[in-house]
């Protein structure tokens, strides 16, 4: 069930009616809310429940056997096993196939060929999420960070809650859990802020990104067939498609929260107003990238250390983040990629330079820090194509195509149907409307968080004036990128 389907039109608004309808209990409350997840997840393929309820009995077991001991060994014991046992189940889903077909390719080389089955799963959507979501209560409870909790609903709760069960963001024990404990009361100005931020998560997705993916998944489909210069122009309409993608279904998942009283953490910061990789890093999928700051990089010793212990913690972090995002070799030359980006940034310890926003009370950028974004983006968008090729063969030829003489010839715009001949022109202009809107509301949570306007009737004409345009020009209905990771 996608956010932007006919039938998620039709659960959300029931849900959110009942949710409301017996605010008075908090217990019912959650009781009602872990059946719509269910539901929700159920939805898709109702037999993956199972690895839902494993991953939920698994942790919240560990969590209460963690309360009952003081021996830190055998809390090191409960936790290992609940690693095991979560990671276990991600990595046959996930990366069974890869390891053996590597395994069987590695040894061909030699001239060995070795016979391997391979399992063929299909992934359940979200996976990767919700063991992420799962293992930080259990590694903060180990931590000694707070009490793990007694209650099964709202563990359970917390770990398949339906706006974060298929790509996040992932959402910390600490911040989820205490509001789930609460009783939640109608907030009209959080569900008014929820309603605009999903209305602009819908025009992100539907118009920006499935156009988007129209044009590049044409280009990297047949790159052999297009020019560089289409080549490039294919890296560009993919580097707004994935964005497009994966912010438009965090702002729908915080939106939607905020409907129901929840409040989210923010997963994107407006990425492509950054200034050099490392604030890049700050901004794009910051749930993810925060997890594993604090669960992976800062044991390892951070930033700590010698230069050597430095190169090896960030090259760790960004392999495994590269390696989390699908069982390809693609994407961990994606993760090694940026960590060489990364490395200059970080040795000359201006990490952590650009940590404001970029044209702090100014309207327009200065020149330098105009310079500095192009770079970035440019730098980005060139690491997106390694993250879409099918594979290193097909990436290499993709870059090898774009640096040839082709380059400088006019790009050819492949065919879009909801704009007809006019297609190219017609997304860019909606992506400088993307990217004018998202600039000028860059210090805020969402593009759409317009509470400085001051009469209504602008408003009205706004939101009129997105729904229009996600009527008439959205794309076809497209899987979000991230269920796949």
């Amino acid at each position: 069930m996608l956010f932007n389907s006919i039938e998620f039109g039709i659960f959300l608004p029931i849900v959110f009616l009942l949710y409301w309808a017996i605010s008075k209990n908090v217990k019912a409350q959650n009781v009602f809310l872990l059946a719509a997840s269910y539901f929700f997840y159920g939805w898709w393929d109702w037999r993956y429940l199972s690895l839902v309820l494993l991953c939920s009995i698994t942790n919240y077991l560990a969590g209460v056997l963690m309360m009952k001991t003081e021996l830190q060994k055998r809390r090191r014991l409960i936790l290992t096993v609940c690693c095991l046992v979560s990671f276990g189940v991600l990595g046959v889903f996930k990366y069974y196939d890869f390891f053996v077909t590597s395994f069987v390719d590695a040894f061909s080389m030699f001239g060995i060929h070795l016979q391997a089955k391979t399992l063929h799963l299909i992934l359940p959507v979200g996976i990767s999420f919700y063991t992420f979501h799962t293992l930080s209560y259990t590694i903060d409870v180990y931590r000694r960070k707070f009490e793990p909790t007694r209650n099964v609903v709202s563990f359970f709760l917390f770990v398949s809650i339906f706006p974060l069960a298929m790509a996040g963001p992932i959402e910390r024990a600490t911040n989820l859990l205490p509001q789930i404990y609460r009783r939640r009361t109608f907030d009209y100005d959080l569900a008014v802020d929820g309603m605009r931020q999903i209305l602009w998560g819908l025009f992100k997705k539907m118009v920006i990104a499935d156009n988007c993916a129209t044009i590049a998944n044409e280009i990297f489909n047949n790159s052999a067939n297009y020019s560089g210069s289409t080549l490039l122009l294919g890296a560009v309409f993919f580097t707004f498609q994935i964005y497009g993608d994966f912010s438009g279904y965090s702002d729908m998942a915080l939106g939607i929260g905020k409907l129901l009283g929840f409040k989210f953490l923010q997963n994107f910061r407006f990425p492509y107003f950054s200034r050099d990789i490392a604030e890049f890093w700050r901004r794009w999928h910051i749930s993810l990238n925060t997890w594993f700051r604090d669960y992976l990089y800062i044991p390892l010793g951070g930033s700590r250390g010698s230069k050597w212990q430095l190169v090896r913690n960030t090259f760790i972090i960004f392999l495994v983040s590269g390696f989390w995002h699908g069982a390809n070799w693609t994407f961990i030359a994606w993760g090694a990629y940026h960590a060489v980006l990364f490395l200059p940034v970080i040795l000359s310890g201006k990490n952590r330079k650009h940590t404001d926003t970029v044209a702090e009370g100014r309207i327009l950028p200065g020149l330098k820090e105009l310079c500095q974004m192009a770079l970035t983006f440019g730098l980005v968008a060139f690491g997106w194509i390694l993250f879409r090729a099918e594979n290193i063969t097909h990436a290499w030829d993709y870059i090898s195509g774009i640096f040839s003489a082709a380059l400088f010839t006019m790009p050819t715009i492949p065919y879009m149907p909801a704009f007809g001949t006019s297609g190219g022109v017609m997304m860019f202009f909606f992506i400088i409307i993307l990217l004018l809107v998202e600039w000028l509301n860059r210090q805020k949570q969402h593009g759409l968080q317009i509470d400085n306007v001051k009469y209504r009737i602008v408003k009205g004409f706004i939101y009129f004036a997105i729904i229009f345009v996600i009527w008439a020009f959205g794309g076809r209905q497209e899987v979000f990128i991230y269920f796949q990771f």
